[in-house]
């Protein structure tokens, strides 16, 4: 009887043991599914599907906080570009000159105000002189709010010489809502010259 009694007792633990590893393999394997299924539905989430052509294209999104000290980048050099690359124009400056002034606050503003008083680009006009603005680079700083500064140089073309001057900026960069005219979605506030000096004249 005791031997009888042994064995149900046994057979009982067996079986106690035997569902305790189905009921953790069981949970093992949910978890699993759970978690594959979790991937992939954050992979469809950031894929989009488009219909072109009849055929079905594929883009994926991006979280767009990750590119923004290059959009930043791209910014500053894009206004810099604009506002100092100059032909003896009036069109092709007054063209330039307002796409630029999309991307800056009126501290940009203020300096194309006091060159216009100043005559310069009547006098880049009447001397057939242009400018180029090469950036060289733009250093974003990792604090809050956003800090750049500029290092390039400007190319200054006469009729008998090139004049070639060191350029350096500073501005702070406000997130703003993008648009056709403001692409990256900064606004530069703050920008000033810290040095504009000329480094060398060569005749042509």
């Amino acid at each position: 009887m005791f031997a009888s009694l042994k064995t149900i007792d046994s057979a009982f633990q067996q079986v106690k043991t035997l569902a305790l590893i189905f009921i953790i393999a069981v949970l093992l394997l949910a978890g699993t599914i759970a978690y594959f299924a979790f991937q992939s539905t954050n992979a469809a989430a950031n894929r989009i599907y488009v219909l072109e052509g009849g055929r079905l294209l594929t883009a994926g999104a991006q979280d767009a906080r990750a590119n923004r000290p290059v959009e930043a980048r791209s910014h500053v050099t894009r206004f810099h570009e604009l506002f100092f690359s100059l032909d003896p124009d009036q069109k092709a400056i007054d063209s330039n000159v307002n796409k630029a002034l999309y991307l800056a606050d009126n501290s940009a503003k203020k300096q194309y105000e006091n060159f216009k008083e100043k005559g310069f680009y009547n006098d880049l006009i009447a001397a057939n002189i242009s400018l180029g603005m090469t950036v060289d680079s733009v250093v974003i700083s990792n604090s809050r709010p956003l800090t750049a500064r500029c290092y390039g140089h400007q190319r200054v073309i006469r009729a008998t010489s090139v004049t070639n001057r060191d350029f350096i900026s500073v501005c702070s960069l406000r997130d703003v809502t993008r648009s056709e005219n403001n692409p990256h979605g900064f606004l530069m506030e703050n920008w000033r010259v810290l040095q504009n000096k000329d480094l060398n004249t060569l005749p042509r």
